[in-house]
């Protein structure tokens, strides 16, 4: 046990020495890791956010179901439970006319004038149920059952610019995602190939090790421990940028874009985390995976 604990340690001692020895190298390496870590961190941010967009206008569609000015009590019960079961209703309120009324009044006084001038039995406004759906994507198929039913006068959830929106959205976040696994797999490719560099350079230092009898592992581990410690310092710049830019972006702009209840902006806690520890992950395995591939070429007989 002592054995392997001292190997271990010489392996961390042979590496750290060595991003020291090849300073200027090792400095490319850590550039190039932060730079495209830094757009990576920048891609899922974006991604993530736009999908709280899509999320956030998914969940504030309501349907508005006007009822036949005819109905009754027992009839309105009775459409009530025919609205049930389309088995997707997340949640139903009923909205009196008279609700209805006063809260035009409160939002236009035109409008509001208007109703006060017509008796307590002349409201020309209906009762309604204001309805959130379990599931949006069959929302068209739940208003079309709901359309159906007998007492129903019409219903309304602005389809046209609801479903543009839902599109528009789920297009961008698509395209997010895959920018982000695209930009991960370029970084994959620079940071390797820029490690390889690294690695190439030292050619001569490898044949010499194994010309004196050293074995493939003992020479590859210090290596891939150094691809290690490369991904993670490049890392360092790429977390503090993405912790203290996200927080001062949510801050400014108060939580959400356009001052608007559908653009709310994810909380930076623990979000900045998530992110930080993927940053982190990406680079490291990134980097161990850069020098192993690099050295493995000259440890081939």
């Amino acid at each position: 046990m002592m054995k392997v604990l001292r190997r271990f340690n010489r392996n961390i001692r042979d590496a750290f020495k060595s991003v020291i020895r090849n300073f200027s190298l090792s400095i490319a390496s850590i550039s190039c890791i932060t730079i495209t870590l830094i757009v990576v961190s920048t891609s899922i941010i974006m991604s993530f956010n736009v999908d709280n967009f899509t999320n956030s206008i998914k969940k504030d569609v309501t349907v508005v179901v006007y009822l036949d000015g005819s109905v009754d009590e027992e009839k309105r019960n009775t459409i009530e439970e025919e609205i049930k079961k389309t088995n997707n209703i997340a949640s139903m309120e009923f909205k009196s006319k008279e609700k209805t009324a006063e809260e035009f009044k409160d939002e236009s006084e035109v409008i509001g004038s208007f109703l006060e001038t017509l008796g307590e039995n002349e409201n020309p406004l209906l009762d309604s149920y204001m309805i959130k759906v379990k599931d949006i994507d069959t929302i068209k198929k739940t208003v079309d059952k709901i359309k159906k039913i007998d007492g129903v006068d019409a219903v309304n959830y602005g389809e046209n610019i609801v479903e543009q929106l839902i599109v528009v959205f789920d297009v961008i976040s698509k395209i997010s995602v895959g920018t982000v696994i695209a930009l991960v797999l370029v970084t994959a490719f620079l940071i390797s190939n820029t490690i390889k560099l690294t690695i190439s350079s030292r050619k001569t230092e490898i044949e010499i090790m194994r010309l004196v009898g050293a074995s493939n592992s003992s020479i590859r581990i210090p290596f891939v421990i150094e691809g290690l410690f490369l991904g993670l310092l490049g890392s360092v710049i790429p977390i503090i940028a993405t912790i203290y830019g996200y927080n001062s972006l949510y801050t400014f702009f108060g939580g959400k874009l356009f001052n608007s209840s559908l653009a709310k902006l994810i909380k930076p806690s623990p979000f900045v985390y998530t992110t930080s520890g993927i940053l982190i992950l990406i680079g490291i395995m990134v980097g161990m995976i850069g020098s192993y591939r690099a050295v493995r070429k000259y440890l081939k007989i």
